[in-house]
């Protein structure tokens, strides 16, 4: 019986190795499916990543070169500045030349013009009768006083009052009768 014993404990210990062993093999095949399944995973997951970065490198590399098409070097823009400032000096030296050539024939013209009635009123001096600068005391001495109107003249003035030109003339000492002014008094000698 110790003998029977021994070898049912012996078949136990070999059934329970070998269940457990039975286990222990089951449970590390389903661990390496698992892990096969995991390594699947990983394995695309992995190619998905690479893909990406593929994609960003390709991303990155279009921008630098449309960077490096749209940004000017401080060189390109200071040749820039320096068309610019010439073509601007250019315009305004043109523009300066044109000013100053409009300003001559406007200074030449109205020269012309100045000479023209300067010329225009020598002529006019010399064809106007000598001013009277002497008075005589030879008219009435009995009058009336006037005072001139808007669109007076002397001898209208003269007229209107019955009075001889040359009389109101001496009378009030005016030797040009285009000086006479509005409001001012004059004496209209009367009678005679």
């Amino acid at each position: 019986m110790g003998s029977n014993l021994l070898r049912a404990g012996s078949w136990l210990v070999v059934l329970t190795t070998t269940a457990w062993g039975q286990t222990y093999s089951d449970n590390v095949r389903v661990e390496l499916a698992n892990l096969r399944q995991d390594m699947l995973l990983l394995t695309q997951r992995v190619g998905e990543l690479s893909m990406s970065v593929e994609q960003l490198t390709r991303d990155n590399s279009a921008l630098q070169n449309k960077a490096n098409q749209s940004y000017a070097t401080i060189e390109q823009l200071n040749k820039a500045v320096a068309d610019i400032n010439r073509t601007l000096q250019a315009g305004l030296a043109e523009q300066k030349r044109d000013t100053l050539n409009h300003v001559s024939a406007q200074m030449e013209r109205l020269a012309r013009q100045t000479q023209a009635a300067i010329d225009a009123l020598a002529k006019n001096q010399a064809t106007r009768p000598a001013l009277q600068t002497s008075f005589s005391d030879e008219f009435p001495k009995e009058g009336i006083n006037y005072t001139v109107q808007a669109g007076d003249t002397l001898s209208g003035i003269a007229k209107k009052n019955g009075a001889k030109l040359s009389d109101v003339r001496n009378a009030n000492k005016i030797a040009d009768d285009t000086r006479i002014r509005i409001g001012q008094t004059l004496f209209i000698p009367q009678g005679k």
